[in-house]
């Protein structure tokens, strides 16, 4: 079991060493990845950014889901889910999860669009994955805005769900994928929903974590280039 999320994630950067100091971007699936994205970017001194997907929920059951709609309007629905819901009502549950990808885009990135993805290696994270229809939305995005590479990484997931996940994208990590999988918080010995606050804080620390990295390193190089003149 993992501790908690950061643990997790710096585990999970471990699987993704071989990307250190290359030019790839991480994307965090919120609200949960975003704490697992954190470390692996920190590892690995990736850019980090968020990208918004929403499970697709039943409507008599909310918990479970029948697909997955991404911020860019990619959709994923499984297979069954025409015979059980009509065409109505599965359009007025993706119009409610649109809303709410606009509410979060506007929270956790603060209205900012995603970075470009054009040519670049993406690694998506999420602290597990359990049905898998949010990532397959998150995955399918990436390739519609042009990613060249598009690897998944999670700390748990079932080995159903990892290998059909495999087959749609050009590399997978995940630590643990349990016989009896029944869901992502059995990994964990410390599990909550993370909230917008929450996710928000860490975002926040993170980004200015980087500033001031940012700021050292080029107080370093300024520094290099005054002892060289002189």
């Amino acid at each position: 079991m993992f501790k908690d999320r950061q643990d997790a994630g710096r585990h999970l950067a471990e699987a993704f060493k071989h990307y250190a100091g290359e030019d790839v971007l991480v994307l965090a699936i919120p609200r949960g990845g975003i704490p697992v994205a954190i470390e692996v970017a920190g590892r690995l001194d990736a850019a980090l950014s968020v990208l918004v997907s929403r499970k697709l929920p039943l409507p008599d059951d909310p918990e479970a889901g029948f697909g997955a709609i991404a911020e860019d309007g990619s959709v994923y629905v499984a297979p069954w889910a025409a015979h059980l819901l009509d065409s109505d009502t599965i359009d007025w549950i993706m119009r409610e999860q649109r809303d709410e990808i606009h509410r979060r885009i506007a929270v956790l990135r603060r209205g900012k669009p995603l970075p470009d993805l054009k040519g670049k290696s993406v690694l998506l994270v999420d602290d597990g994955i359990a049905a898998g229809s949010t990532m397959r939305a998150s995955i399918q995005c990436c390739r519609n805005l042009g990613a060249h590479r598009v690897v998944v990484g999670a700390p748990v997931t079932s080995a159903d769900v990892r290998s059909a996940l495999a087959e749609l994208v050009d590399e997978i990590a995940v630590l643990e994928t349990p016989m009896w999988f029944r869901a992502v918080a059995q990994a964990y010995q410390v599990w909550h929903d993370v909230s917008d606050q929450e996710a928000v804080k860490a975002l926040d620390v993170w980004e200015r974590s980087r500033v001031r990295k940012r700021m050292s390193l080029q107080a370093h190089v300024t520094g290099q280039l005054h002892e060289a003149k002189s």
